[in-house]
Protein backbone atom coordinates (compact mmCIF):
# COMPACT_ATOMS: atom_id res chain seq x y z
CA UNK A 1 0.00 0.00 0.00
CA UNK A 2 1.12 3.56 -0.76
CA UNK A 3 0.40 4.69 2.81
CA UNK A 4 2.53 1.89 4.25
CA UNK A 5 5.43 2.85 1.97
CA UNK A 6 5.16 6.52 3.00
CA UNK A 7 5.34 5.56 6.67
CA UNK A 8 8.15 3.07 6.14
CA UNK A 9 10.18 5.68 4.24
CA UNK A 10 9.57 8.18 7.05
CA UNK A 11 10.76 5.74 9.73
CA UNK A 12 13.89 4.95 7.71
CA UNK A 13 14.92 8.55 6.93
CA UNK A 14 13.61 10.67 9.80
CA UNK A 15 16.17 9.64 12.41
CA UNK A 16 18.90 11.32 10.37
CA UNK A 17 16.83 14.33 9.28
CA UNK A 18 15.25 15.67 12.45
CA UNK A 19 16.36 17.03 15.82
CA UNK A 20 15.65 14.33 18.37
CA UNK A 21 13.36 15.04 21.32
CA UNK A 22 11.84 18.19 19.83
CA UNK A 23 8.58 18.75 17.96
CA UNK A 24 6.25 21.58 16.95
CA UNK A 25 2.49 21.58 17.32
CA UNK A 26 0.66 24.31 15.45
CA UNK A 27 -2.85 25.36 16.41
CA UNK A 28 -4.14 26.75 13.12
CA UNK A 29 -7.30 28.80 13.62
CA UNK A 30 -9.75 29.81 10.90
CA UNK A 31 -13.11 31.61 11.03
CA UNK A 32 -16.11 30.52 8.95
CA UNK A 33 -19.91 30.69 9.34
CA UNK A 34 -19.44 32.47 12.67
CA UNK A 35 -17.47 29.52 14.01
CA UNK A 36 -13.86 29.41 15.17
CA UNK A 37 -12.30 26.35 13.60
CA UNK A 38 -9.02 24.51 14.04
CA UNK A 39 -7.17 22.51 11.40
CA UNK A 40 -6.56 18.89 12.46
CA UNK A 41 -4.92 15.85 10.87
CA UNK A 42 -6.04 12.25 11.22
CA UNK A 43 -3.05 10.00 11.86
CA UNK A 44 -2.54 6.94 9.70
CA UNK A 45 -3.46 3.59 11.28
CA UNK A 46 -4.32 5.22 14.63
CA UNK A 47 -7.84 6.56 14.16
CA UNK A 48 -7.13 9.63 16.28
CA UNK A 49 -6.73 13.26 15.30
CA UNK A 50 -3.83 15.60 16.01
CA UNK A 51 -2.86 19.22 15.66
CA UNK A 52 -0.96 20.19 12.54
CA UNK A 53 2.46 19.37 13.91
CA UNK A 54 5.83 18.23 12.74
CA UNK A 55 9.51 17.96 13.53
CA UNK A 56 12.46 20.34 13.37
CA UNK A 57 15.15 19.67 10.80
CA UNK A 58 18.69 19.63 12.11
CA UNK A 59 20.16 23.16 11.85
CA UNK A 60 16.66 24.63 11.26
CA UNK A 61 15.44 27.62 13.28
CA UNK A 62 12.29 26.88 15.30
CA UNK A 63 10.31 29.70 13.68
CA UNK A 64 11.37 28.50 10.22
CA UNK A 65 10.19 24.99 11.11
CA UNK A 66 6.82 26.35 12.28
CA UNK A 67 6.45 28.38 9.08
CA UNK A 68 7.34 25.34 6.96
CA UNK A 69 4.78 23.16 8.76
CA UNK A 70 2.11 25.85 8.33
CA UNK A 71 2.88 26.13 4.61
CA UNK A 72 2.81 22.34 4.14
CA UNK A 73 -0.66 22.10 5.75
CA UNK A 74 -2.28 25.20 4.27
CA UNK A 75 -0.28 26.30 1.22
CA UNK A 76 -0.03 29.79 2.78
CA UNK A 77 2.94 32.07 3.50
CA UNK A 78 3.30 35.34 5.43
CA UNK A 79 0.75 34.35 8.09
CA UNK A 80 0.60 35.63 11.67
CA UNK A 81 2.30 32.91 13.70
CA UNK A 82 2.94 33.17 17.42
CA UNK A 83 4.94 30.90 19.72
CA UNK A 84 2.84 30.62 22.86
CA UNK A 85 4.03 27.83 25.16
CA UNK A 86 6.44 24.94 25.73
CA UNK A 87 4.99 21.56 26.72
CA UNK A 88 7.58 19.49 28.56
CA UNK A 89 5.79 16.91 30.70
CA UNK A 90 8.12 13.87 30.65
CA UNK A 91 5.07 11.59 30.34
CA UNK A 92 3.42 13.47 27.46
CA UNK A 93 4.80 11.16 24.74
CA UNK A 94 2.86 8.01 23.92
CA UNK A 95 5.07 5.27 22.48
CA UNK A 96 2.23 2.83 21.86
CA UNK A 97 0.87 4.26 18.62
CA UNK A 98 4.38 4.73 17.18
CA UNK A 99 5.22 1.09 17.98
CA UNK A 100 1.90 -0.08 16.52
CA UNK A 101 2.51 1.73 13.25
CA UNK A 102 6.10 0.49 13.01
CA UNK A 103 4.92 -3.08 13.41
CA UNK A 104 2.13 -2.59 10.86
CA UNK A 105 4.51 -1.41 8.12
CA UNK A 106 7.31 -3.85 9.01
CA UNK A 107 9.78 -1.40 10.54
CA UNK A 108 11.94 -3.03 13.26
CA UNK A 109 11.18 -1.61 16.73
CA UNK A 110 14.24 -0.48 18.70
CA UNK A 111 14.02 0.82 22.25
CA UNK A 112 16.50 3.58 21.43
CA UNK A 113 14.65 4.71 18.27
CA UNK A 114 14.20 8.48 18.33
CA UNK A 115 10.39 8.50 18.13
CA UNK A 116 10.18 6.35 21.27
CA UNK A 117 12.06 8.84 23.45
CA UNK A 118 10.83 11.83 25.45
CA UNK A 119 9.57 14.76 23.33
CA UNK A 120 9.30 18.43 24.22
CA UNK A 121 6.93 20.30 21.92
CA UNK A 122 6.82 24.00 21.11
CA UNK A 123 3.32 25.38 20.67
CA UNK A 124 2.52 27.94 17.97
CA UNK A 125 -0.82 29.33 16.95
CA UNK A 126 -1.65 30.74 13.53
CA UNK A 127 -4.57 32.84 12.29
CA UNK A 128 -5.49 32.12 8.68
CA UNK A 129 -8.18 33.02 6.18
CA UNK A 130 -10.35 29.90 6.07
CA UNK A 131 -11.38 30.37 2.44
CA UNK A 132 -7.76 30.58 1.24
CA UNK A 133 -6.69 27.27 2.80
CA UNK A 134 -6.43 24.02 0.89
CA UNK A 135 -5.86 21.52 3.73
CA UNK A 136 -3.12 19.02 2.92
CA UNK A 137 -2.19 15.85 4.75
CA UNK A 138 1.43 14.81 5.30
CA UNK A 139 3.30 11.50 5.43
CA UNK A 140 2.05 10.82 8.96
CA UNK A 141 -1.65 11.44 8.30
CA UNK A 142 -4.49 10.24 6.09
CA UNK A 143 -6.76 13.30 6.33
CA UNK A 144 -6.52 17.00 7.10
CA UNK A 145 -9.69 18.96 7.82
CA UNK A 146 -11.32 21.76 9.83
CA UNK A 147 -13.25 21.26 13.07
CA UNK A 148 -15.34 23.62 15.15
CA UNK A 149 -13.52 24.14 18.47
CA UNK A 150 -16.74 23.17 20.27
CA UNK A 151 -17.10 19.89 18.36
CA UNK A 152 -13.71 18.18 18.31
CA UNK A 153 -12.93 14.53 17.50
CA UNK A 154 -10.82 12.31 19.81
CA UNK A 155 -7.24 13.68 19.86
CA UNK A 156 -3.89 12.11 20.72
CA UNK A 157 -1.96 12.53 23.98
CA UNK A 158 -2.08 16.17 25.19
CA UNK A 159 -3.22 17.87 21.99
CA UNK A 160 -6.51 18.89 23.57
CA UNK A 161 -4.54 20.59 26.34
CA UNK A 162 -2.33 22.35 23.77
CA UNK A 163 -5.42 23.62 21.92
CA UNK A 164 -6.99 24.93 25.13
CA UNK A 165 -3.77 26.72 26.07
CA UNK A 166 -3.62 28.34 22.62
CA UNK A 167 -7.19 29.58 23.07
CA UNK A 168 -6.35 30.95 26.52
CA UNK A 169 -3.34 32.86 25.18
CA UNK A 170 -5.24 34.09 22.10
CA UNK A 171 -8.04 35.46 24.27
CA UNK A 172 -5.56 37.24 26.53
CA UNK A 173 -3.57 38.73 23.66
CA UNK A 174 -6.79 39.81 21.98
CA UNK A 175 -7.05 42.47 24.67
CA UNK A 176 -3.71 44.02 23.77
CA UNK A 177 -3.17 43.27 20.07
CA UNK A 178 -5.34 43.69 16.97
CA UNK A 179 -6.92 40.66 15.36
CA UNK A 180 -8.91 39.94 12.24
CA UNK A 181 -6.60 40.65 9.30
CA UNK A 182 -5.96 36.97 8.57
CA UNK A 183 -9.39 35.76 9.68
CA UNK A 184 -11.77 38.09 7.82
CA UNK A 185 -12.24 39.02 4.16
CA UNK A 186 -10.40 42.13 2.96
CA UNK A 187 -13.62 44.14 3.36
CA UNK A 188 -15.93 43.55 6.30
CA UNK A 189 -18.60 45.24 8.40
CA UNK A 190 -18.37 46.26 12.03
CA UNK A 191 -20.96 43.59 13.02
CA UNK A 192 -18.82 40.95 11.27
CA UNK A 193 -15.72 42.10 13.15
CA UNK A 194 -17.68 42.10 16.43
CA UNK A 195 -18.93 38.56 15.76
CA UNK A 196 -15.33 37.41 15.29
CA UNK A 197 -14.35 38.87 18.67
CA UNK A 198 -17.44 37.39 20.36
CA UNK A 199 -16.72 33.96 18.89
CA UNK A 200 -13.11 33.94 20.06
CA UNK A 201 -13.93 35.34 23.50
CA UNK A 202 -17.05 33.17 23.75
CA UNK A 203 -19.04 36.07 25.16
CA UNK A 204 -21.50 38.76 24.02
CA UNK A 205 -20.13 42.30 23.59
CA UNK A 206 -21.97 45.62 23.71
CA UNK A 207 -22.29 46.96 20.16
CA UNK A 208 -21.64 50.65 20.92
CA UNK A 209 -18.71 50.01 23.23
CA UNK A 210 -17.15 47.61 20.75
CA UNK A 211 -17.43 50.07 17.86
CA UNK A 212 -16.05 52.92 19.98
CA UNK A 213 -13.05 50.88 21.03
CA UNK A 214 -12.26 49.56 17.56
CA UNK A 215 -12.47 53.00 15.96
CA UNK A 216 -10.39 54.42 18.81
CA UNK A 217 -7.50 52.10 17.93
CA UNK A 218 -7.26 53.86 14.53
CA UNK A 219 -6.43 50.62 12.71
CA UNK A 220 -9.62 50.62 10.58
CA UNK A 221 -10.47 52.48 7.39
CA UNK A 222 -14.15 53.10 6.72
CA UNK A 223 -14.94 52.66 3.04
CA UNK A 224 -17.49 54.59 1.01
CA UNK A 225 -19.42 51.44 0.12
CA UNK A 226 -21.98 49.73 2.32
CA UNK A 227 -22.78 46.02 2.56
CA UNK A 228 -25.51 45.42 -0.01
CA UNK A 229 -28.59 43.29 0.70
CA UNK A 230 -30.44 42.63 3.93
CA UNK A 231 -33.65 44.04 5.35
CA UNK A 232 -32.08 46.70 7.56
CA UNK A 233 -29.94 49.71 6.77
CA UNK A 234 -26.79 48.42 5.13
CA UNK A 235 -23.72 48.81 7.39
CA UNK A 236 -20.52 50.44 6.17
CA UNK A 237 -17.66 48.31 4.97
CA UNK A 238 -14.25 48.58 6.61
CA UNK A 239 -10.73 47.39 5.89
CA UNK A 240 -7.61 47.34 8.02
CA UNK A 241 -4.98 50.07 7.72
CA UNK A 242 -2.13 47.57 7.41
CA UNK A 243 0.64 50.00 8.39
CA UNK A 244 -1.11 50.90 11.63
CA UNK A 245 -2.28 47.30 12.13
CA UNK A 246 1.25 45.88 12.01
CA UNK A 247 2.54 48.70 14.19
CA UNK A 248 -0.11 47.80 16.78
CA UNK A 249 0.96 44.14 16.59
CA UNK A 250 4.47 45.18 17.61
CA UNK A 251 3.67 47.94 20.09
CA UNK A 252 0.27 46.86 21.40
CA UNK A 253 -3.04 48.67 21.39
CA UNK A 254 -3.57 51.88 23.32
CA UNK A 255 -6.53 51.67 25.64
CA UNK A 256 -6.76 47.87 25.84
CA UNK A 257 -10.00 46.07 26.68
Amino acid sequence: MKEDKELYDFFSKSERQFQHGLSIDSVIFGFSDNQLKVLLTKLKRVGLWALAGGFVLKNEHLDDAATRILRERTGLDNIFLNQFYVFGDPDRSDKKFHIKRMQQVGWPVRKDYWLLQRFITIGYYALVNYSNVDPKRDYMSELCDWYDIHDLPPMIIDHGKILNKALEVLRTQLKYQPIGYNLLPQKFTMPELQKLYETILDTKLDRRNFQRKMLGYRILKRLEKRREGGAHKAPYLYSFDLRKYHKALKEGLHGAW
